[in-house]
This record gives structure tokens, sequence and C-alpha cells, in this order.
């Protein structure tokens, strides 16, 4: 029996985008107004992917990890907590994504190497990718969206959006902490280290993060920052006769692209169609404390039902242009999406990875924790948002 070939996820985005533009369901002024606003953040996303995968491939991640295990000095808790501030760090300066995909099997094979049990690990990387999100612009595409309209109302990111992003790493961490604190008792042997393969090339994309990191803080253009980062570490890595970490097709997530653009057009479609009324029901009005918590909670219920950046989409012309709306809905939506695999995209991705280096980690165990950190964590956020308004 021949066997079942599946569609690929891409080629099913491009077609429905197809038949919407054609069919004139997108009415071609959206279409427009869309393309403005999503093409210079896939842009973005495509430049900063390629940071990422020449920073892994010099070997930046692993020599983070290894610079962790020789501070700790043989504390599983220490080691623990320098993964929870290098899962932070990634997460905000290189966004979810690349701390799912790019450090979750760096963590595995650490936590593995030091004889500690690595699930600890895998989980706070996983719930860090969520929950430290919101630090920055560029750690979250949601951000990035909702940036766009702080900016055009002169309302700064990072001014509104700290204290919730402090909130929710800090809840984060301290729930983790408390669970898992029977597993990161004892020590371990740190073991050799592992030498470094460029010197040179690995202190250039050490160098580079830390550029784009004060670069997004200042404000600096996102996309055309992250393209010249991009094309920096491209140019240095090839200078220094090194093999790109990928296939050169696969440097830029161009499939994943097409997934998210048609997820865009999908939900711009939904919307001139009528979904928006339905929504604003759902998401209410005014900004005070009760509701702004039911924007939260609204954006994380439904990114845990569909996926938060459809999520997102949909609720953003129901939260309208007011700052603090817009910044609860991305509490819900960039904090609350723990609970189901599916919820975003980095969770769909981490536990890839764990697949990958055979880390069995079963459904239910992702449910249990998102169900104990998102509540706590959404809360927590929201009312930080409230306090500092």
């Amino acid at each position: 029996m021949a066997r079942r070939r599946h569609v690929p996820w891409w080629l099913v985005a491009v077609v429905v985008t197809v038949l919407v533009l054609v069919t004139g369901a997108l009415p071609v002024t959206d279409a427009r107004v869309l393309a403005e606003r999503t093409l210079p953040v896939l842009v973005f996303v495509a430049a900063l992917t390629v940071v990422a995968e020449m920073c892994a491939g010099a070997g930046l991640f692993d020599a983070a990890a290894g610079l962790a295990s020789r501070l700790a000095r043989g504390r599983r808790w220490a080691l623990w907590g320098l993964v929870v501030v290098l899962a932070t760090v990634s997460t905000a300066v290189l966004s979810l994504d690349t701390t799912a995909v790019l450090l979750t099997p760096v963590v595995i094979a650490l936590a593995r190497h030091t004889r500690t049990p690595p699930l600890p690990f895998a989980l706070a990387v996983l719930a860090l990718a969520n929950t430290a999100s919101l630090v920055l612009p560029v750690s979250n595409l949601t951000n990035l969206l909702a940036d766009h309209l702080l900016r055009a109302d002169g309302v700064g990111y990072l001014g509104l959006m700290w204290a919730p992003a402090l909130a929710a790493v800090v809840v984060t961490v301290a729930v983790l902490a408390a669970r898992d604190r029977r597993s990161l008792s004892g020590t371990y042997d740190p073991g050799p280290t592992h030498p470094v393969r460029d010197r040179p090339l690995l202190v250039v994309c050490a160098v580079a993060v830390g550029v784009l990191a004060v670069a997004f803080v200042v404000g600096a253009p996102t996309a055309p920052t992250a393209i010249v980062v991009a094309v920096v570490l491209l140019v240095v890595t090839l200078a220094r006769h090194q093999k790109l970490p990928v296939a050169a097709r696969d440097l830029v997530p161009w499939r994943t692209l097409l997934v998210v653009l048609g997820l865009f057009v999908v939900v711009a479609t939904a919307h001139a169609q009528g979904l928006g009324t339905l929504l604003a029901q759902a998401a209410g009005t005014g900004n005070g404390p009760g509701a702004l918590l039911q924007v939260a909670a609204t954006g994380a219920l439904a990114a845990n039902a569909m996926n938060n950046l459809p999520a997102y989409l949909a609720l953003e012309p129901a939260v309208g242009t007011d700052p603090l709306r817009l910044a609860a809905l991305l509490v819900g939506t960039g904090v609350g999406p723990l609970i189901t695999p599916w919820g975003s995209l980095a969770t769909v991705l981490w536990w890839q990875r764990c697949r990958t280096v055979m880390l069995d980690v079963p459904a239910g165990t992702i449910v249990r924790q998102g169900l104990l950190l998102a509540p706590l964590a959404v809360v927590a956020a929201t009312l930080a948002l409230v306090a500092t308004s």
C-alpha cells in the first residue's frame, strides 16, 4: 500500500493566501495595509534567524552553557539558575523561537553531561521562552506588531512593558524553583571543557549579540539592524573558511515565514468578514484593573485555543489603540500560551527539539506546568502593568 503524502503547511498557506486575494475575500485596501505592516516584521524575523544560526554554528550557545557549568562550581541549583539567566537573555535578545530551537538541545546536553536530571532544565527553557518574551519588542513577533501601534501613539515599549516583563519572569522562576527544588539539590562534576573551534569567530558573534541587545534597547530600527548584523556574521564566517551551520537554503526559515504570512492573511480576512464584532464583546471595554485582566485572560484563552499569533492578530482591533489594553493583550498572548502544546510556535519547536535529542516529554507534563504557571504569571504581569500605569 502506498504511503499517504501529507501536504506541507507552507504550501497550504500559499494556496489559502492566493485564494483569498484572488476571490476578493480580503479587500485590496486591507491587503495593502496588512503588507505594509507585516512584511518588515517578517524580514526582521528572517534576518534574526540568520544571526541566531550563525551564533549557534560558532558555538556561542555551547560556550555560554560551558561557562555556566564552570561558574556553578558543581552546584546543581546554581547551574539551574545560570541556565535561567541564559534562557531569559536568549529570549529577550534573540526571540522566544530561537531559545526553543537552539538553546533547548544545548541545555539538555549540559544537564546530561553533569549527570543532572534534564527535564527541569528543559521545562525551564520552555517556560522562559514564553514568559520572558515581553522584555523587548524583538523578543516576540506579537511585540513587534504592537510596537508599531505604540510608536504611532508616542508610547515607548520599554517604559510600558518593563514591569509586566519583570513580574512574569520573577513568578516563573519562583514557581519552578519551588517545584523542582529536590531535583536541583546536590552536586555534580563539571568535567573537562570542550575546545573552541574558532575563537575569533566566537568573539565576533558574542560582540554582535551584545551590539544587537544595546541597539534594540535604545530603539534602533529592528529590521535594518538585524540585516546588517546577519550580513556581517555571514561574511566573517565565510572569511574564516568555516562551513555554514545549516544548508544555505535553510538559513532563512522561509517555510515558517510563509505559514505566518498565511495566518496574517486568514485573520485579516476573518476580520473583514465580521469577526471583530464578536471579539470586541469578549475583550470588553475600559482600562481599569478588571478590564485589563479581562483582556489578558481573553488573550491567554484564545492563544491556548489556537495559537498566540493568530490570537493576537484577531484581538488587536478589538482592544483598540489604548496602550494599556494593548499591553494587557501582549501579556495574555505572550505569557499565557503555556497550557497547550500548540499555544505558541516556541512550544511546538521546543517539543520537536526534545524528541530530536531523545528526551520524552508527555503532553500532560506541558499541560500541568502550564496550568501551574500561566494563571499566576498572567495575573502578576497584568497587576504589575496596572501598578505602574
